[in-house]
C-alpha cells in the first residue's frame, strides 16, 4: 500500500482553504489521503469534538452587527460570541459575523434557528460554520441573539467597536435621518427596557414596586404610605427606562416623543432592538 506525500503546497491550500492551523491541515490531509472535500470534513469533525469539549466555557466576547434591507423596512442585529477579545477583533472573525448578517437579510430568517440552517457557502450550513470555527480558532462560537424589527422605517445603528448595536422602527416612511440617528443613539446610550410605560411587562412593574417599598420601608416610611411612595418611584423608572419618556440626551428640557413629535407630528417609536455584549 503506496502512502500519500502530503506536501507543503497542499498543507497550505488547506490552511487557506479553513483557517486552520499548519499541524490540524497536515493531519487532517493525511488522515484522508490527500482529498481536500474529506480533509475539510476531519476538521470539520474535530470542531464537533472541541465544540463539545468546550460547552461549558463562557462566551462572553464577539462582534454584534445590525443591518437593514435596501428598502429600510426591516432591520436585523445579531451577536456573534466567542471566549477572547483577541479573536473578536480579528478581521476574518468580525467579516464572518457580516457575511451571516447578510445571508439573514438576502434569505429573510425569522429566528436564530432557521438562520443556522442556512447556507453559508456552497458547502456548509451557518451552523456548521460556527462548529468549524469552533475547531479552526479553539474557542467557543456561537450565535447567541438574533431579533429583527419591522416598521415603515427601520434605521440600525453600530457603536464603533462592534460590541453594541441596534435597530429602531419609525412609525413613518420618511424621517429626517438627523432624528432617526438621534433615537438609534439615545437607545445605544441610555438602554431602555421598554418603548413606553404600556410596553413594560408586568413582572418588571412588580418588581420595581416591591423595590420601591422595601427602599421607603428601609428609610422609615410609615407602611400605610409604602403604596403611594412606590408608585412614585415607579413613575420615576418610567421617566428613566422607557425610551419615549426619557429626557433626550442632547436637550434634557424635551422627552424622546417631544423631540420627534417637533420633526414630525405623530412620529413615534414603533420598536426596537438592542444587543450589547456585557
Amino acid at each position: 500500500m503506496t502512502t500519500m506525500t502530503i506536501t507543503a503546497a497542499d498543507i497550505n491550500k488547506l490552511r487557506q482553504m479553513t483557517g486552520a492551523g499548519m499541524m490540524d491541515c497536515k493531519k487532517a490531509l493525511t488522515e484522508a489521503e490527500g482529498d481536500f472535500e474529506k480533509a475539510i470534513d476531519e476538521l470539520r469533525k474535530k470542531g464537533q469534538k472541541v465544540a463539545a469539549n468546550r460547552s461549558d466555557r463562557d462566551s462572553k466576547e464577539g462582534v454584534v452587527v445590525a443591518k437593514t434591507t435596501a428598502d429600510n423596512a426591516k432591520g436585523v442585529v445579531l451577536a456573534v460570541n466567542c471566549e477572547t477579545d483577541f479573536v473578536a477583533k480579528n478581521e476574518a472573525y468580525q467579516q464572518m459575523a457580516n457575511t451571516m448578517l447578510d445571508i439573514a437579510i438576502a434569505k429573510n430568517a425569522k429566528n436564530a434557528d432557521e438562520l443556522k440552517a442556512l447556507a453559508y457557502d456552497d458547502k456548509i450550513t451557518i451552523g456548521e460554520k460556527l462548529i468549524e470555527q469552533t475547531g479552526v480558532i479553539g474557542e467557543k462560537i456561537e450565535l447567541t441573539k438574533y431579533e429583527i424589527v419591522e416598521a415603515p422605517f427601520v434605521i440600525a445603528y453600530n457603536h464603533p467597536g462592534s460590541r453594541l448595536a441596534n435597530i429602531v422602527g419609525f412609525s413613518s416612511a420618511v424621517v429626517n435621518a438627523e432624528v432617526a440617528k438621534d433615537v438609534a443613539m439615545q437607545v445605544a446610550a441610555m438602554a431602555p427596557v421598554a418603548v413606553d410605560k404600556g410596553d413594560v411587562d408586568a413582572e418588571t412593574i412588580q418588581r420595581e414596586i416591591e423595590v420601591g417599598k422595601e427602599q421607603a420601608r428601609a428609610e422609615g416610611k410609615a407602611e400605610d404610605m409604602l403604596e403611594k411612595i412606590a408608585l412614585g418611584k415607579l413613575n420615576k423608572f418610567y421617566k428613566e427606562s422607557t425610551l419615549l419618556n426619557q429626557e433626550f440626551i442632547k436637550d434634557n428640557k424635551k422627552t424622546i416623543a417631544q423631540y420627534m413629535n417637533d420633526s414630525e407630528k405623530g412620529l413615534t417609536v414603533t420598536g426596537f432592538k438592542r444587543i450589547a455584549l456585557s
